[in-house]
């Protein structure tokens, strides 16, 4: 008997299948070479097939798609609650597919090649971003041995590198060529993550729905490429809410009787994203704080009432939720009446 619910516990060379007939009996628990994957679920009738969604979890379901399965991606946070005991493939696989049985199980969108290379372009972007702070960061340290510091940010880094290509002597000659690896590795990287920012920015003017997403205020070519790699036409979201949870932007919260506690941000979801929301936020949060005149009634209220950081993320949050009422009803961004 074949099974027509599959859970399938991926991984870089081994895989693990385990499968149940409609009854919820297991009738299969087989272990698999990569290379014989395919070969298996092209043989196998046509099931419901559940993946962990991870790294290449979405290459994998458009694969076993195209051979005519129904795939469907599950967190791995609510696959682990399903694990018995002792963590086995064979039990991950098991857990997988009890639960993607679950009536109220979420499930993750299976992304397009294109959409995942857009990703990929954000989070190369991103690493060559932190490694060149990291470079600036071990520059600044290795100096700071010697008595050697500058200002905060670009332009007190750029001090420093003057002073080291230029032999200051208070420099350790034994140190210079290092400091020299590190200097130009922070140049190469500064380059590249520009050369990619440069490939994200065309890319958002020469697409419609990121140029719409654009015009909120607090949103640039960043932050509407980011949005729409991530989420497409936002269907997999039932509300607005839903959508700014899931980039981490609502708070956490605990119930319990008539007690109910509300804490900080939840910080789930895609961090890369909940970023640029902030970033975006923060700069329209300065202008509004700078002339007020020109600020909406909400945002000079949330400004009488909470601190600066609090208000960029509240903004960034509705940021969020017009940016999914957008996606979702394809209509442009409408400014509120600024009252006088």
């Amino acid at each position: 008997m074949e099974a027509s619910m599959i859970g399938l516990d991926i991984a870089k060379r081994v895989f693990h299948v385990v499968g149940e007939d409609s009854a919820g009996n297991v009738v299969l628990s087989k272990r698999l070479a990569r290379e014989k994957v395919e070969a298996f679920f092209a043989a196998h009738a046509p099931a419901t097939v559940g993946i962990e969604a991870c790294g290449s979890s979405h290459h994998w379901a458009r694969r076993l798609t195209a051979l005519g399965h129904d795939v469907r991606l599950i967190p791995a946070a609510y696959v682990r609650p399903f694990v018995k005991r002792n963590k086995t493939d064979a039990r991950d696989a098991a857990a997988i597919c009890e639960a993607m049985q679950r009536p109220g199980m979420r499930f993750v969108p299976i992304k397009s090649c294109e959409q995942q290379a857009a990703r990929g372009l954000e989070s190369t972007r991103n690493l060559l971003v932190r490694q060149r702070t990291q470079l600036a960061n071990a520059v600044r340290g290795l100096l700071a041995e010697y008595g050697i510091i500058a200002a905060q940010g670009r332009r007190g880094f750029e001090s420093l590198v003057g002073r080291i290509e230029q032999g200051d002597a208070a420099i350790p000659t034994v140190l210079r060529q290092a400091l020299d690896n590190l200097v130009e590795q922070w140049r190469s990287a500064g380059r590249a993550a520009e050369a990619l920012e440069a490939q994200i920015v065309a890319r958002a003017r020469t697409d419609a729905t990121a140029r719409r997403l654009m015009t909120i205020p607090g949103v640039g070519p960043l932050g509407a490429h980011a949005i729409v790699a991530a989420i497409g036409d936002g269907a997999q979201f039932g509300s607005a809410r839903d959508f700014a949870a899931w980039v981490g932007l609502t708070p956490r919260e605990h119930q319990s009787a008539n007690t109910r506690r509300v804490g900080h941000i939840s910080r789930q979801g895609d961090q890369g994203l909940r970023r640029l929301l902030v970033l975006g936020a923060s700069a329209a949060m300065r202008q509004d704080r700078a002339k007020p005149a020109r600020a909406t009634l909400w945002v000079r209220g949330i400004l009488a009432r909470r601190p600066m950081k609090v208000a960029v993320v509240a903004r960034a949050a509705k940021n969020a939720r017009i940016a999914w009422a957008m996606l979702r009803s394809g209509q442009p961004y409408r400014a509120t009446v600024i009252a006088a």
